[in-house]
Formats: C-alpha cells, structure tokens, sequence
C-alpha cells in the first residue's frame, strides 16, 4: 500500500479549470478560471502548490508543505479530502472533498456558516495542461435512476487499516419524488437504507428525520450532499459524486459522529448494472 505522502503525488501537475461558487440553493453565483500547479521539491520530499485565479483581478497564491495535516486523507489514485476535524455550533465547519479520473480532477468545498446551515458551494473542474479531456454535460436525475453496483473502500484518521466492502444502490423516480435503497456489504453484518427525495428542479430535498438532506444536481455529472443544516447531537456526512462516464460513478463520503468527530472517509466506485 503506498504511503499517504505517495498518494498525495498522484496529484502532481499543472491543472486548468474553474472555481465556480453556487448558494445552497444550487444557483450559480460566480465562476473564477484558474490554473493549480503541485510541484514536488527535493526528490518530491516538499511540494508547492501555487493557485493562480485569472479573472476578475489576477491573483496568486503559493503554499509550501513537507508533512500533511490530521484532516487530509488520500486514496492511492490520489482522490483525498481535507476539513474540519470536528463540528462545533456557532463557528464555521467545511471540508474539501476531491476526485480524480484520468487526467481530470473534481472538487467540491462545502461551508457551513456560524448557524450550521450550509452557506455555500464551490465546485472546481480540472484537466491537466496539455491535455483534452472533456467535461460530462450537467448532472439529472434520469442519469441517477437504476441500479449501481460498487465497492467502497474507508480510510480513518487514526490510520488503522482500511476497509472494503461492496455496495449497492437502487434508485427510482415516481413522479416528482426519488426513492432510493442503499446496501453495503453482504450477509449478517450488511446494512441497508432507504430514503425518499422531492425533486425540486437541479435538487433532491430528502426531508425524513430531524436533519433534511439536500443533493444539488450540478454541471459536469456532479452532485454535492450534504445536510441543508448540522444539528447538534445527530451524525451526518458530506459527500460528492461524480458521473465521469454515463454508467460509471464515483462517490466520496466523509462521516462524521454524533459528537460532531471527523470518524471516516469512503471512497465509492459504482457501474450502473440496470436501468430500471
């Protein structure tokens, strides 16, 4: 198993895209061109990452690291996600989720303001320099509906050795509402959840429980989950999915207890096996 300082390089290069910030309602409110480079120093032992954002006011930012912080965590491919180590009413929380297929990168930020609601959305495409890979058109929900079949593979923040298990998901739409049962694992210790959303143009409202769920349908086959706000007392995650080919998804999860403690970060890959 590589180191996660090995996994870390996978991301080294120069890549062009966006950082297009969207409002929780998912309305698209500014999109910024940018150009991340990472660069490994001293036999890859250093790297500095500089963000150049081109427009309104060009401006720069370089940022030198030897070590890695306790909430980032890296698969091998190099998909990761930093944050917040642990929720806390009245200051703000957030995290970074990022994926990485071929020669692009998907990124998503979600901020939660003092009050715990969601406040904002920052999604950031990327492809490396010198390549052309395309963007996937916007995210529907006719491309959700079906079975998925995957395995998702958890990391933990005390390092301990990751787990895998195998997933499935069913999803199917009756009228202007989204059903969805969701497994993982197989025999005595899978577990299995269903869920029903309200589909309300670009979002999926799953409103069950004391803490509603909104899934913002976005450009790219992208999807950002997350609560509309944390409650106190209750566990909940942050994810971001990605439709990178019209039967093929990645998902990230990144869990966290009903203490408000950083617990997990999964890594889903699913192929969709039926339509219906």
């Amino acid at each position: 198993m590589k180191s996660q300082w090995d996994c870390l390089l996978q991301n080294l290069g120069e890549w062009q895209g966006s950082f297009t910030r969207f409002s929780a309602e998912g309305n698209e409110l500014e999109d910024t061109p940018t150009v991340v480079s990472l660069e490994g120093l001293h036999g890859n032992q250093t790297i500095r990452q500089i963000i150049r954002r081109l427009a309104p006011e060009p401006t720069e930012k370089i940022l030198e690291y030897s070590t890695l912080g306790r909430g980032i965590l890296f698969f091998e491919e190099g998909a990761f996600s930093q944050g917040s180590l642990q929720f806390a009413p009245f200051s703000e929380f957030g995290a970074e989720l990022g994926l990485i297929h071929g020669d692009r990168r998907l990124r998503l930020v979600q901020l939660f303001n003092q009050n715990s609601q969601c406040d904002r959305v920052t999604l950031i495409r990327e492809h490396r320099a010198g390549t052309t890979a395309s963007e996937r058109p916007p995210l529907t929900v006719k491309d959700l509906i079906g079975t998925w079949q995957g395995e998702a593979t958890t990391l933990y923040p005390d390092w301990r050795e990751p787990t895998t298990c195998s997933s499935r998901l069913h999803i199917r739409q009756e009228g202007d509402r989204l059903l969805q049962e969701l497994s993982f694992g197989s025999g005595a210790p899978s577990r299995a959840i269903a869920s029903i959303a309200e589909i309300d143009e670009n979002r999926l409202i799953f409103a069950q429980g004391v803490q509603p769920i909104q899934v913002l349908l976005l450009p790219d086959g992208a999807s950002s989950n997350c609560p509309v706000q944390i409650k106190l007392g209750q566990a909940f995650f942050l994810e971001i999915g990605w439709m990178v080919q019209p039967n093929l998804r990645q998902r990230m999860i990144r869990s966290y207890s009903d203490k408000g403690e950083w617990l997990s970060l999964t890594l889903v890959t699913e192929q969709k096996v039926s339509a219906a």
